[in-house]
C-alpha cells in the first residue's frame, strides 16, 4: 500500500513539471497554466506546487521555521471521474483538505476538498506600477532596507490591502522563488488573516514590474471588493470592473465557486486586531 499524508494545504501554483534531468527546479518563465505549453510540460504532466499550513502559528524564532513551509509537488493529471474534476477546478491560492498518495516518490491527491477559495495571481514584468508601490519602494531603499510593508486604504481610508515589497537584486529571481514556493508568503497571507475580523478569501497578487528592480507581494483583503478588481483589470489578471461588481465572481471565467458562503475556512480565520499603518509586523522575520 503506497503511504500517504493527510493535511491542510496552500494550492500554491499549477505548472509544468520540471525537467529534472536537465538540473532545473523550474523553468525560468514557465508558462501559464492552461497553455499548450503548460500542456506539454518537460515530460508531458503538470503538477500543483503545495505548502502545508501549520494547525498552530510558527514561531519565526524557531530554527526550523523556514523548512515548515517547504513547498511539495503533486501530480495534476491522470485522474478519474469526481476526483478527476475536484483536482481540475483548483486554483493558485485555494487552501485544501488533502490526502496525498506516494508512488515512487511522486505525490497524487487521494482525496481533495476546498475549504477557502483565496486566489493567488501572477504577472512578471508589467508595465505602469501603482504609485503606492513605487512610493514605498523609493522609501525602503532610501533607508537602506531590503524589504518593507504598508497598509493601503481605500478612498474612504478604510484598510483594504497589505502591500510587501522585496528587492530583486542583480544574480536573484525574487518572482520565481515566489511562485514556486522557495520563498514563502504564506506567513504573510497568514498575518493579514490573524488581523482581520472577517472571514473572507483573500487575492493576493505577486507583481514584477518593468522599470524597478522589486517584487510587490499585495495581499487584497476582500478578493470580490473593488480593489482587487481593479488589479485585475489594470494588469489583465482576470474579471475586474468590466466584469461588474458581481459577488458571485469567486471563479470568473476560470472556474465557478466551490465553497459555500457559510464554509468554516478556519486557516483563514480572522481575529479582532485590524492591521494598520502602526503595525510592527517585520516581513523580515519570516523572509
Amino acid at each position: 500500500m503506497d503511504p500517504t499524508t493527510s493535511g491542510r494545504f496552500r494550492v500554491h501554483d499549477r505548472r509544468q513539471r520540471p525537467d529534472i534531468d536537465d538540473g532545473a527546479d523550474a523553468p525560468a518563465d514557465p508558462p501559464e497554466a492552461g497553455s499548450a505549453a503548460a500542456a506539454a510540460g518537460a515530460d508531458g504532466t503538470e503538477e500543483f506546487v503545495l505548502v502545508e499550513l501549520a494547525d498552530e502559528p510558527v514561531d519565526p524564532t524557531d530554527p526550523d521555521a523556514g523548512d515548515r513551509y517547504d513547498p511539495l509537488y503533486a501530480t495534476a493529471e491522470g485522474y478519474e471521474e469526481d476526483l478527476a474534476d475536484a483536482v481540475d477546478a483548483l486554483r493558485p491560492g485555494f487552501v485544501v483538505d488533502a490526502t496525498l498518495a506516494w508512488t515512487d516518490g511522486s505525490a497524487r491527491f487521494r482525496e481533495v476538498a476546498v475549504v477557502r477559495e483565496t486566489r493567488f495571481r501572477f504577472a512578471d514584468g508589467i508595465e505602469g506600477m501603482f504609485e503606492a508601490a513605487v512610493e514605498t519602494w523609493r522609501q525602503i531603499r532610501a533607508e537602506g532596507e531590503p524589504v518593507g510593508s504598508i497598509t493601503t486604504r481605500s478612498n474612504d481610508g478604510d484598510p483594504n490591502g497589505a502591500l510587501y515589497l522585496f528587492a530583486d537584486a542583480p544574480g536573484s529571481d525574487t518572482f520565481d522563488e515566489v511562485r514556486t514556493g522557495r520563498l514563502p508568503v504564506e506567513p504573510l497571507v497568514a498575518r493579514v488573516n490573524d488581523s482581520r475580523d472577517d472571514d473572507d478569501p483573500r487575492e493576493v497578487f505577486v507583481l514584477r514590474p518593468a522599470a524597478h528592480e522589486f517584487v510587490a507581494v499585495y495581499v487584497v483583503f476582500d478578493r470580490d471588493g473593488v480593489l482587487a478588481q481593479t488589479v485585475r483589470d489594470t494588469y489583465d489578471l482576470g474579471p475586474g470592473l468590466a466584469a461588474g461588481l458581481d459577488a458571485s465572481y469567486p471563479g470568473g471565467d476560470d472556474g465557478g465557486s466551490l465553497v459555500p458562503d457559510d464554509s468554516d475556512g478556519s486557516d483563514d480565520s480572522g481575529s479582532s486586531d485590524p492591521l494598520d499603518e502602526d503595525d510592527d509586523f517585520d516581513a523580515l522575520d519570516r523572509l
